[in-house]
């Protein structure tokens, strides 16, 4: 067999089956994985949750991690913020033409690992394949279906005055990763990703301290990006404590050195959980007890006034506006 992809193998014929065979049968396979056009799935019982997302990140390895294990991530971590148990997932590949087969299937093998942590099986997808230069690489689209979890219901609406804001790690790793991983800078810092699947200890706060109101991914955009969503949403004001928030050392020295921002870094093993302030003892205490979110801290707190805004206490104790994410955001990770 080619040790690239070829137009071939996008065609749906022999080569066709052979990829499917080689790389994606042999890491995916389950009693679900099917190659019918469909398949045939068991009902949850109770409400269903159901997302979709796109991966296009450059380069598709990064420390850390690639875009496989990044791709299920983001679909399970989706699931998780609504209170769902993530069950079953599809994923589709677009291939650029020549891209590495031996890459396409460390991959693929990311994508097995990934989903078994999670607990989550992958039973469909699709492969196309692009010429030379239609695409960067690799693109991955991953589906995914969850059970939410009885008397669980979370939504950036609930967010209350008096709520307090806790992430549930140092913030971000993942856009400084991509960033040193592009090379534009010259920098060398030892950054790693914080891509992981946080269902486990999401699971244990949810079945251990019921009453939580919102739970955010901080993906895309960052922490920043997601406080002001939700402070829109709600109808809220959110006063962070700039202390308080933890960033990495070696992330501070990459950021303070290009003038970036932090709370607009892409996470992708980070959450942003808003919980009632008599509960802020347990949650804190569960989710440190967790192997990903052993380092979660309160950074803030809701309040009734600045409805829409985010206000920042600064060390020196001034308060002022934290500046509304607009433009493009950099690095620009998909």
């Amino acid at each position: 067999m080619n040790d690239t992809v070829t137009l071939a193998h996008g065609a749906g014929g022999k080569q066709t089956a052979e990829l499917i065979d080689r790389v994606f049968r042999k890491h995916f396979q389950n009693r679900y994985f099917t190659s019918d056009d469909a398949s045939v799935l068991p009902a949850p019982a109770g409400k269903m949750a159901m997302t979709t997302d796109g991966f296009i990140v450059s380069p598709a390895f990064f420390p850390g991690g690639n875009i496989g294990k990044l791709s299920v991530c983001g679909t399970v971590n989706d699931l998780t913020c609504m209170g769902a148990k993530p069950l079953y997932m599809t994923c589709a590949f677009v291939i650029e033409e020549g891209f590495s087969m031996e890459e396409l299937e460390q991959i693929a093998a990311s994508m097995e690992q990934t989903a078994a942590e999670a607990g989550v099986v992958l039973v469909a997808g699709d492969t196309k394949v692009a010429g030379k230069g239609q695409a960067d690489g690799c693109f991955i689209t991953t589906t995914g279906i969850g059970e939410i979890l009885d008397g669980v219901s979370t939504s950036g609406r609930f967010a209350a005055p008096g709520d307090a804001v806790i992430v549930t790690g140092d913030i971000g790793r993942h856009g400084t990763a991509i960033l040193l991983a592009r090379d534009d800078y010259g920098i060398e810092a030892d950054v790693k990703t914080d891509c992981a699947p946080l269902w486990n200890p999401i699971h244990a706060l949810l079945r251990e301290v019921p009453g939580v109101h919102v739970i955010r991914d901080a993906t895309r955009g960052g922490v920043g990006t997601v406080l002001y969503e939700i402070a829109h949403e709600a109808g809220v004001g959110i006063s962070l404590e700039r202390e308080k928030i933890p960033v990495a050392e070696e992330v501070k020295g990459v950021t303070g050195m290009l003038g970036l921002e932090p709370l607009y870094l892409a996470c992708e093993g980070t959450m942003v959980l808003f919980v009632p302030e008599s509960l802020t003892d347990s949650a804190l205490r569960v989710l440190r007890e967790q192997s990903y979110t052993a380092g979660a801290a309160v950074i803030g707190r809701v309040t009734a006034e600045n409805s829409g805004r985010v206000i920042m206490e600064t060390e020196i104790g001034a308060r002022t506006y934290l500046p509304e994410p607009g433009n493009e955001l950099l690095p620009r990770i998909c």
